[in-house]
Formats: structure tokens, C-alpha cells, sequence
């Protein structure tokens, strides 16, 4: 009855890979997905795999609702990966390679260079690399040296004319040198067209010059390789002082976690990978041979170059005409509630409205999350200027958030420093509802504006993140996310809100109660109907109630972006049940539930997906579209318009596999994105909901 959720996540990327594979695509945005599929599987094994190494071990087990062993689960995942990791290593050597030479980016092994180009490059690495470098010796007086956490190393064999072959290792400064060395050249660069550049690995350039390293030695071999360290933090929050010193703590162990994956160049003898992995205790079956460069992430550096003709065409995100600079955010605010959908709309009117805020002098308070606040954020700055200009400005920052810690610190304390009420998130569970809540004195009273969203307030990933925003003055949903304020800044206990569903209380019991009331509104009159686009969907008791909904006739479509342990199509199970997923230019984000509701349709959104730690171990908030001309958008324009994809989406079928949606009778393929960015703004002026679901294709 239900697919594994580890093997899952393998079919996303699998699906990440494929835009890698895709010739449609430009070649730079190609690399980039590369690039991302290797990001993918670099925290896929720091934490998943982990987890499961960690429970083969202890003998302690989490049994998924598929049965499988952690020790099962280990298996399927190396003998599912093998041939993925195969696929990339061809795409990047036997397809994008020969691409980035024609395009005039050429990707070179330093002993293929002319010796001009060689000279040049042994003065550079002399004067600059060099001095950097610590080959560390390991024999009975050096011990086994330490390997940080995806660093990239050399393992060297060199031989000495008195104690014959010896062994070190030089960890390689990726982060001090970018990984991809420009080869100098003294060829003028032209102001039309832009000039040939060629690039070495810098771990081959270190490898070409350690006769400087070894000196009166002489260098047998250099074999890159990789390891890959256990990064699920163990925050022991109770037995702490402190939550951001139990973070800090924790963060700083991340780097010294146990192995879990060691990369390795094929060319590696088995002898030396067999003395690499027992230094380290791990086994063999934990060694990753690859024919391609290891840490494909970091290949991002190539994706990021300024070749517009090898990129996506840019597009301009919408403003609503309401929300423009010179427009009273809070006067459009009052007549009624605003959606935005990034990325084709702006998130410029979000910063625009807090910006705003702060310099108002009849805004009292300001009280927002932030889960992953970025690098030089717009936000944080409104919110000093706000406390700055005298507002009372309270900032939930959630210390927890994966891989964000150190920055979310950095910025929880520059906060402190200004004045703002920082809190730390709450002990025990993660913050990851987005809200937004301004308090405002006007002539009526006082007045509660509300922004509740899908995606963190983040004007980098607002650019590439599908995400719903919603404005509002609802006065119900403003009492909601006070009570939640409080709840989550002091000591409140609520067990029920307003209009609000709220995580751990309410979001899945909601859910469940709604798709019950949609089965026996089917079984009295039919037509019944339920259509969710989430991120991922794992938890066991929403997935029993989605089949119980199609056993008793509802349709049930699902848009499942990442992991999706329900199985579609299963005789007497979930025959009436279709699962796609879109794998694009922007990542899908965004969170919808849909419920026709015997006609009178019911839509919620927010940042929850049903998975058991978003339901159980995190605050997260749906909230329901009460305007019918926003609801109608978002059902009909954004969820229904997805529903229809024929380029990017996939259809999982029941052995948990996927294959292409392919168009009808042999059309032409309909990319959603593509038409969201032709169509942009539309939802500004939302059509009402008597003039019926928007067809994507009267606009192809």
C-alpha cells in the first residue's frame, strides 16, 4: 500500500537529473540541474542516509509504513543510485563537456595544455595556492589525519629513496580558490562576442605542481576523493542553558559527524580505497566510484556565468497595479484581500508593505517568522528600521532550520542588538509557519493586517520558488495569528482557532475531517472531488484517508513535487487517484487543498506538507481563501492550469515509478511555467467564479 519514502526521494532526483539530460534545455541551465542533483544527493546522505546507518547500528528502528529494515533501505538506495550516478557521469563527460567546448568554455586536465598555458599556470599556483596547502604525512609517528565534512581531498603516494612508498593527504582550498581555476590568457577579450575561456580543476592543478610539496620525493599518484559526514543535528534542547547555545553547540559538531559516503576517482586502486575507508570505518559498500568530477555542486560555478545565450530568457515578475511604491499598501490591503504568486509576481510589494510599516506612524507593532532569512535581507533591514522608528517589533527566528543555523544566528543576534524581540523558536518542535501580522491604529480602531504565505520571506528563493503570498484584513484570521503569537512567544495553550489550521493542533485533523466530509457529500450527491499540490506526501493516515476518498468514488488529484509514498491506480484502492509532478525551470513550492465541497469549493493553503514531522514536530499554519474571487484563482487558475501539464510533469505510476505526461493525440507539449510567466498577473483582477475554470490552452 505505500511506496518507500527513501526510494521516493531517489525517483525526485532521478526526475532532477533528467532536466540535466533534457537537450531542450539551454546548456548553463543544464549544468545547473546537474549541479542541484548533486546538492540533492550530498544532504540526502547527511541526513537520511545517516539516519538509517545510525538505526542499522543501535538497533534501534523507525519502521516506515512499507516494512522495509533500515538495513533494506540502505541496500535498495546504493543499487538505485548506482546507474543514476552512471547517468550524470555520462551527461557531464560524453554530452555537456563537448557542448561547453563549442560554446567556448572549455574544461581542460592541466597536463593537456599547452606549455605556455602550463608555465602560467605552475607561476600562479606558486605565488598563490602554494603557501596555502598542509600536506599531512601518515605513517607510525603521523596519525590518520581528520577529513572534514565534503571537503575535497588528494590522497598521495610518494616514494622516498630511503623508507620507500609513503602516504599523505592535502585537503584542497575549494572555498579559499573557487573550484574551477580560469587558465590565464593573454588573448584580448572582444566587446562583441565573448572570449574563449578555459578552466582546470583546482584539485588537478595541485596535483600537477606537488613535486613542489614533495621535494627530493618522488609523487607515484594523486587520487581526488570526497567524504561526506552524518549533519543531522542531535540537539539536546532540554539539558541546554540556552537554544542558541545548544544550536551553536550542535552546528560545530556537524563538521566531525560520523562518515556515511566516501567519493572516490574510479582510477583509485581497490588497495588504496580499501586503506581509505578502514582509516575512516566504514565499508566498502559506503565507497562511491566516480568517472566524473566528485562534488558536482560544485559545478554551480559554470551555471552562474554571465552567457545569457546559454541561459533561460529572463522574465520580468508583476506588480499589482495596487502595490506599486507611490500606492497605500494598507488602503489596498483594506478593500480587499491580495494574492501574490511568486516567482511571476513581484516579492517587491512584500518588502514595499514592510518597508512601509515601518516608517508609518500609526503602526504600533510589527510580529513576523523567519525560517530562512537569506544573506542580506530586505526584511531584517525594515524590521530595524521599524524598531528604530519606535515600533514594538517582535521576530520569531527559527534557529533549527537545516543547514540555515549559522545564519539565522548571525541574524538573531543583530536583531537583539537593535532592539527587536528575538525568539529563539520553541524547544522540542520547529517554527516553520510563514506569517506576517502588522498592527495598525486607524479612525475605526485598531486594525490587523495579515500576510500569510507558503514560502519563506526570502527575496532570493522569492526569484525561483513557486510560492502563494495572501494579504488580508480578515478580522478572524487576525485574532488567529495573534492567538498564535502568543502561543508561540509565551505560555498560551490553544486547542482551536477561528479560521486558522495550525500544526501540531489542527492541520491534520482538519485535513482528515474535510476529506471525510467530501466522501459523504459524494455518496449523497456526487461529483466529489479533492486536488492537493503539495511538496511531499508520507503521512500514513492522510494517505489511508485519500484512498478511502477514491475506494468511495472522489476523484483525488494530486500534484506531489518531491517524496510520494501513496500508490496511484491500485485496484480497489486508489483507482480514482492521478499523482504528477513538475521538476522545472522554478521549484514547485507552493501548498494547495482543494475540496469541491458539494459544489461550494473550500481551498486552504500555507506551509504544511503531509508529512508526520510538518504535522507532529512543527508549528505550521493552512489558512483557508475566503474571497471567492482569490479562491476561484487559485483553484482554477494556478492548481487546475498545473493539473494540466504535458512538458515537465510526470505521472507516478503504481510500482513507483514515473513516466513523461505526454500530450493527446500528438499536440504540443503545454509547460505550465511558461504559460504562468506569459500570463503573469493575471490574478490581480481574478475572474468570479461564474465565469469558470481559466483553460490554459484558449491561450496557447
Amino acid at each position: 500500500m505505500y511506496i518507500n519514502r527513501e526510494l521516493s526521494w531517489v525517483e525526485f532526483n532521478r526526475r532532477v537529473l533528467d532536466e540535466a539530460l533534457d537537450t531542450s534545455h539551454p546548456l548553463l541551465e543544464r549544468i545547473k540541474f546537474l549541479a542541484i542533483f548533486a546538492n540533492n544527493l550530498d544532504e540526502f546522505f547527511m541526513i537520511r542516509v545517516a539516519g538509517l546507518q545510525r538505526q542499522s547500528l543501535e538497533g534501534f528502528v523507525e519502521t516506515p509504513p512499507d516494512g522495509m529494515t533500515p538495513r533494506q533501505q540502505l541496500t535498495e538506495i546504493r543499487e538505485a543510485l548506482i546507474p543514476l550516478l552512471h547517468s550524470a557521469e555520462q551527461c557531464w563527460n560524453d554530452d555537456l563537456l563537448p557542448r561547453l567546448d563549442g560554446a567556448g568554455i572549455r574544461i581542460r586536465r592541466v597536463a593537456d595544455l599547452d606549455q605556455v598555458s602550463r608555465g602560467r599556470l605552475r607561476k600562479f599556483f606558486e605565488s598563490e595556492i602554494f603557501p596555502v596547502l598542509t600536506p599531512l604525512a601518515f605513517d607510525t609517528s603521523h596519525p590518520f589525519p581528520f577529513i572534514s565534512n565534503l571537503s575535497i581531498n588528494l590522497a598521495i603516494v610518494v616514494h622516498d629513496p630511503e623508507d620507500g612508498d609513503r602516504f599523505a593527504r592535502l585537503k584542497v582550498p575549494v572555498g579559499v580558490y573557487p573550484r574551477l581555476i580560469d587558465v590565464p590568457s593573454d588573448t584580448e577579450r572582444s566587446q562583441a562576442l565573448p572570449c574563449p575561456r578555459e578552466f582546470v580543476f583546482l584539485e588537478d592543478l595541485i596535483a600537477a605542481n606537488l613535486d613542489l610539496l614533495f621535494p627530493g620525493l618522488v609523487v607515484l599518484a594523486a587520487y581526488p576523493f570526497r567524504i561526506t559526514r552524518n549533519a543531522d543535528l542531535e540537539i539536546e534542547e532540554d539539558e541546554a542553558s540556552d537554544l542558541l547555545t545548544a544550536v551553536e553547540e550542535s552546528v560545530e559538531m556537524r563538521r566531525v559527524g560520523q562518515p556515511v559516503r566516501v567519493e572516490v576517482e574510479r582510477a583509485m586502486p581497490e588497495t588504496r580505497c580499501g586503506f581509505v575507508a578502514g582509516h575512516l570505518g566504514i565499508g566498502l559498500d559506503m565507497v562511491y566510484r566516480n568517472d566524473g568530477p566528485i562534488g558536482m555542486a560544485d559545478l554551480m560555478q559554470l551555471a552562474s556565468l554571465a552567457r545569457p545565450e546559454h541561459r533561460d530568457p529572463p522574465y520580468y515578475p508583476a506588480v499589482p497595479p495596487t502595490l506599486t511604491a507611490e500606492e497605500d499598501p494598507f488602503a489596498a490591503i483594506r478593500r480587499g484581500d491580495i494574492l501574490l504568486y511568486h516567482p511571476y509576481d513581484s516579492f517587491t510589494p512584500f518588502i514595499t508593505f514592510l518597508q512601509r510599516a515601518a516608517s508609518d506612524p500609526d503602526v504600533l507593532a510589527i510580529k513576523m517568522t523567519l525560517y530562512r532569512v537569506g544573506a542580506n535581507s530586505p526584511v531584517v533591514d525594515a524590521l530595524m528600521e521599524a524598531r528604530e522608528n519606535g515600533k514594538q517589533v517582535t521576530a520569531l527566528i527559527e534557529l533549527k532550520a537545516r543547514f540555515d543555523e549559522e545564519n539565522n544566528i548571525g541574524w538573531a543576534r543583530a536583531l537583539e542588538r537593535d532592539g527587536v524581540h528575538v525568539v529563539y523558536g520553541l524547544v522540542g518542535i520547529k517554527v516553520h509557519a510563514k506569517v506576517c501580522m502588522v498592527v495598525r491604529r486607524e479612525p475605526s480602531g485598531i486594525v490587523r493586517y495579515i500576510h500569510l504565505g507558503t514560502g519563506n520571506y526570502n527575496a532570493g528563493t522569492a526569484r525561483v520558488y513557486t510560492d502563494l503570498g495572501l494579504f488580508t484584513t480578515d478580522s478572524a484570521i487576525g485574532a488567529d495569528v495573534a492567538d498564535l503569537f502568543n502561543y508561540l512567544t509565551g505560555y498560551a495553550r490553544i486547542s482551536r482557532y477561528r479560521r486558522l489550521l495550525v500544526a501540531p493542533v489542527s492541520v491534520r485533523s482538519g485535513l482528515l475531517s474535510l476529506i471525510e466530509r467530501e466522501i459523504e457529500l459524494h455518496r449523497a450527491l456526487g461529483g466529489g472531488r479533492i486536488a492537493f499540490k503539495m511538496n511531499a506526501l508520507v503521512d500514513r493516515k492522510c494517505i489511508d484517508a485519500l484512498y478511502r476518498a477514491s475506494e468511495a468514488g472522489v476523484q483525488v488529484d494530486l500534484q506531489v513535487r518531491g517524496i510520494c509514498c501513496l500508490r496511484p491506480g491500485v485496484p480497489g484502492l486508489s483507482e480514482r487517484i492521478t499523482v504528477s509532478s513538475i521538476v522545472g525551470r522554478f521549484l514547485e513550492h507552493s501548498r494547495i487543498y482543494y475540496f469541491r465541497n458539494g459544489g461550494d469549493e473550500e481551498v486552504f493553503s500555507g506551509s504544511a506538507d503531509l508529512m508526520p514531522r510538518n504535522l507532529d514536530r512543527r508549528v505550521e499554519i493552512l489558512f483557508p481563501l475566503i474571497d471567492p474571487a482569490v479562491r476561484h484563482v487559485v483553484a482554477h487558475r494556478i492548481l487546475d492550469v498545473h493539473l494540466q501539464d504535458t512538458a515537465k510533469a510526470r505521472r507516478l505510476r503504481a510500482d513507483g515509478s514515473y513516466e513523461r505526461v505526454r500530450p493527446e493525440n500528438g499536440g504540443e507539449p503545454f509547460d505550465t511555467q511558461v504559460w504562468m510567466i506569459d500570463h503573469r498577473g493575471d490574478w490581480f483582477t481574478p475572474a468570479g467564479p461564474s465565469e469558470g475554470a481559466l483553460n490554459p490552452r484558449e491561450f496557447r
